[in-house]
């Protein structure tokens, strides 16, 4: 082996070799009885990896490597999104910089100038993904737009509307006037903004009296179709029924009463605009309110209203009214006022609710299947208390918007002749016969929502509707991968469509995962510049690179120059290369069921300290065991059991938490394993043993056995440093290579567990960490020899003290070890305990009690300062309520930390006077 650890060279190796032999393969083990399928969230064709997919797709491999060790046949089916309204995006700004659009290039060129984009360009986040070692079967690799799945779409679709599940109506959206489409509410934005609150007064006809309205939009007021007030009010209760002189229109509109309207905010007034608000249609439909319109697509006020505000954009009419209404004395008072505002996530638009004619999926009927899939345990959430959110989605449902007004997608297989008539069909053909003969027919511009074809992901990437021999195998799948934020927007749907159209759940179990945040508990993005990108933590980036990936296209320069400092502080020399498996092994660690993750850049480092670790540990054994004959008869020493037993007792907690989904307490159970028993321990306890011929053999077996073990068991999470250990090892045994990918996962072996060999070596450990914790506390050097007497022993203690004397003088530096009666005296020592035998280590001539009792005092003055400094600023109730949380967090850790050594330091300089 190398003398360092180079992730780079390994992985390109690695990735170059598992791909190239097809090792990914679902094929691999088909004969196996059990199949494991996954199917991986296709994320959109445009983007690139990202924290969240980083973290998941290492969660999805770890599985899968799993269970392709367990002999199973294997499909973690890989694939991409179109992104309908992204990918159009994109194209569209290639156009706009030769200062050309869309609609100069028709729709049929510019659908093949996505195409193209596509192959050239849209690949990035798969490449990304073998970066990270992700092992899904790319034979099969899937693409929302492929044939297959298109066809899938238009069955799905024409199957729906023959049931009367599918209509075309008018109804309330959300509108993104700059990209002139419906988005769903998973590409609204809300964030919240300084605004005003508009207090308007709307005359009474026919009285002197005028109700006062409050709004943050008042451009509305030109759709207004009444002013609601709550039933029980006393104070309008002689109003409802009356009309009101609408402002700067000719219209009279109603006073009516609504339990809706919250009588105790604002005047209890509250202006209903059916058009331009979801819960003033809600209430319009219920009172038979006209539903007046006064945008254009690209929110201009129309020619509905016939008003002198007619083309002016929706915010030039905002203060034109403003203006008008001040001027005929309209204007109550303005009050500053903070909103949530809507925002499309691709144009940053203000979004409209917009009422136009669109396709919808009739969803109550197909939820109800969905619901009891759940209720009945056919599906399970885990964490299972996300069932609860599905519920109350589920149980509330509205109908679904699914068409979009853009070019790129699966056409609406929909066509209209010239009175309106629409015929549904897969074919222009088909929709001839339909309309017969000499009918002119022109098809549904629009497209579907792009989460209308990922629903059948599950089954229509396995072949569906054909009855495919992967069908039949790998569904419905074995789990979903997936955040909370899409439990609506695609996981009720796939269950719903999988329900209808196989008669089967999709998935057999939901695992959500919670939020990747950074150190401070923020959340990700790039207006606070603190995305970190999982291939500059494989790779390193400087200082200077990171400064400018995080402020590319700012426009603001104070936020640029806010993100520079902070990105400074954090890190102040770039990021260091941690390489693949450091970070997938981070990942796995932080897999718990919490809602929010901190990625804390610590975490990376100390795995990236395992791996070197791991990677020593198995050139220490391999260069031990290089030209030596391996005998695996060869009889076994205590320490040789115990190590196997310790690693029966791994493999059984390593099933169990895979069984549960908790990979951050597999990958604890492992790195306690690797790092404590048999890194810390047995290569230490295999040095003596090694030099003894009668030992010798069963030590170098065992050594390898483990070690070959420990690696397999490692693979699903740092799969390419294990391959190469692996490799490394097969080339000592003698062995053919073979990929590691390739090997069974170990199975418990049940008569290699032994309790004796446990408790023996716990006794042997309890005596070494009390010696060590002798010299820590004393700051004796820890090679310096020492005498050592041992009181109050027992049978057992003799026997051990007998049986390893050579390894506790090894590894624990002792010059003498020697028996003292109970009723001796001690010299003047400092004691540990091992059960209830007592070590005593003289101390006479080993230290300067003045000297060390002046470092103690020394140390424990420097704490107390920061103790004081901690609790100065916890005292402070300005920092606690006004810092943000992790920082005040970080403070009492501190405390609490500077508290545990005060108290350390202070029992030691007891027991220096104590001597």
């Amino acid at each position: 082996m190398e003398k360092t650890y180079n992730p780079e060279q390994i992985e390109s190796k690695y990735r170059s070799l598992w791909e190239g032999e097809n090792l990914f393969s679902s094929d691999l083990n088909s004969t196996s009885p059990n199949a494991y399928c996954i199917m991986l969230p296709p994320p959109n064709v445009t983007g690139s990896l990202h924290m969240g997919h980083a973290f998941q797709h290492t969660i999805m491999d770890i599985l899968t490597r799993y269970h392709r060790g367990k002999g199973e046949q294997t499909l973690w089916q890989p694939g991409t999104d179109h992104a309908g309204i992204a990918t159009q995006m994109v194209v569209e700004r290639q156009l706009a910089a030769k200062d050309i659009t869309r609609h100069d290039v028709g729709r049929e060129k510019f659908i093949e100038k996505i195409w193209d984009w596509k192959e050239q360009s849209g690949g990035t986040i798969t490449s990304q993904m073998r970066r990270m070692g992700a092992s899904v079967d790319w034979e099969k690799e899937r693409f929302t737009m492929d044939d297959g799945l298109s066809n899938a779409v238009k069955k799905v679709f024409i199957q729906l509307h023959k049931e009367g599940l599918i209509y075309r109506g008018k109804r309330l959206v959300n509108w993104d006037p700059v990209l002139h489409t419906a988005v769903s509410d998973l590409e609204v934005i809300s964030t919240e903004e300084q605004g005003s609150l508009w207090h308007m007064r709307y005359p009474i006809t026919d009285t002197d009296e005028v109700m006062v309205v409050a709004t943050t939009r008042p451009e509305t007021m030109l759709g207004d179709s009444a002013v609601a007030v709550h039933p029980d009010d006393e104070r309008y209760a002689h109003l409802v029924g009356k009309t009101i002189n609408l402002p700067l229109t000719d219209r009279k509109i109603p006073i009516i009463a609504d339990d809706y309207v919250d009588m105790d905010f604002g005047t209890g007034c509250v202006k209903i605009t059916p058009a331009h608000d979801f819960n003033d249609y809600e209430m319009g439909q219920r009172h038979n309110l006209e539903v007046i319109n006064i945008l254009t697509d690209d929110a201009k006020i129309n020619d509905t209203v016939k008003s002198t505000y007619t083309g002016m954009d929706r915010f030039v009419a905002r203060k034109q009214i403003v203006k008008d209404l001040d001027e005929q004395g309209l204007l109550e008072k303005i009050d500053p006022h903070k909103l949530m505002v809507p925002r499309g996530d691709r144009s940053n638009a203000v979004i409209e609710p917009y009422l136009t004619d669109q396709w919808f999926v009739k969803v109550a009927p197909l939820a109800q299947p969905a619901i009891d899939a759940v209720k009945k345990g056919e599906i399970r959430f885990i964490p299972e208390n996300w069932d609860k959110t599905y519920y109350n989605w589920m149980e509330n449902i509205e109908d679904w918007c699914i068409s979009r007004q853009i070019w790129w997608g699966h056409r609406i297989p929909a066509w209209y002749d010239e009175n309106g008539n629409i015929f549904v069909a897969d074919s222009l053909e088909e929709a001839q016969k339909q309309a017969g003969e000499g009918v002119t027919l022109r098809q549904d511009e629009d497209v579907l929502d792009t989460w209308f074809s990922s629903a059948l992901w599950p089954f229509s990437t396995l072949g569906w509707p054909e009855k495919t021999p992967d069908l039949a195998r790998f569904y419905p799948t074995d789990v979903l991968v997936t955040g909370f934020d899409i439990i609506f927007f695609w996981v009720a749907r796939m269950i719903m469509f999988g329900l209808k159209f196989t008669g089967e759940v999709p998935f057999k179990d939901i695992y959500i995962t919670g939020l990747i945040k950074d150190g401070q508990g923020q959340k990700m993005s790039k207006s606070k510049g603190n995305v970190l990108d999982p291939i500059d933590l494989i790779d390193g980036i400087s200082l200077e690179d990171l400064l400018k990936k995080r402020t590319q296209g700012m426009m603001q320069p104070k936020m640029a120059e806010k993100i520079k400092k902070q990105t400074k502080k954090e890190f102040s020399d770039g990021i260091p290369a941690f390489g693949t498996d450091a970070l997938r092994f981070t990942f796995a660690a932080l897999a718990s069921f919490g809602r929010d993750i901190k990625f804390d850049l610590k975490r990376v480092e100390g795995y990236r300290n395992f791996c070197n670790k791991l990677w020593n540990a198995s050139r220490f054994v391999l260069m031990k065991l290089e030209g030596e004959t391996i005998d695996t008869n060869a009889k076994l020493s205590t320490a040789d059991e115990w190590i196997l037993s310790r690693l029966q007792g791994t493999k059984t907690k390593v099933e169990k938490h895979l069984k549960d989904y908790r990979l951050d307490l597999m990958s604890q159970e492992l790195y306690e394993f690797v790092w404590g028993d048999y890194c810390d321990w047995y290569l230490e306890l295999s040095k003596p043993l090694l030099a003894d011929e009668k030992t010798k053999a069963g030590t170098q077996a065992t050594l390898i056995k483990v070690l070959n073990e420990m690696v397999t068991l490692l693979h699903p999470i740092i799969p390419f440093i294990t391959e190469e250990i692996f490799e490394q090892c097969n080339t000592i045994l003698d062995k053919d290579n073979q990929s590691l990918i390739t090997q069974a996962y170990p199975q418990v072996e049940s008569q290699l567990i032994s309790e004796q060999s446990e408790m023996e070596i716990k006794w042997l450990q309890t005596f070494i960490l009390g010696i060590r914790q002798i010299r820590g506390e004393m700051n004796i050097p820890p090679n310096k020899p020492l005498n050592c007497f041992v009181q109050n022993f027992n049978k057992t203690d003799e026997v051990y003290l007998n049986k390893y004397i050579n390894i506790l003088n090894t590894l624990s530096k002792m010059a003498t070890i020697d028996k003292l009666a109970t009723n001796n005296e001690a010299p003047e020592s400092a004691t540990a305990l091992v059960g209830e035998m007592k070590i005593l280590i003289p101390l006479a001539g080993l230290i300067d009690k003045e000297q060390e009792a002046a470092r103690l005092n020394k140390e424990i003055e420097k704490l107390e300062k920061q103790k004081m400094v901690s609790e100065g600023k916890l005292n402070n109730k300005k920092f606690v309520s006004s810092a943000p949380e992790a920082i005040v967090n970080t403070e009492k850790e501190r405390l609490a930390s500077a508290e545990s050594a005060i108290t350390d330091l202070s029992e030691q300089l007891k027991k220096i006077g104590n001597l």
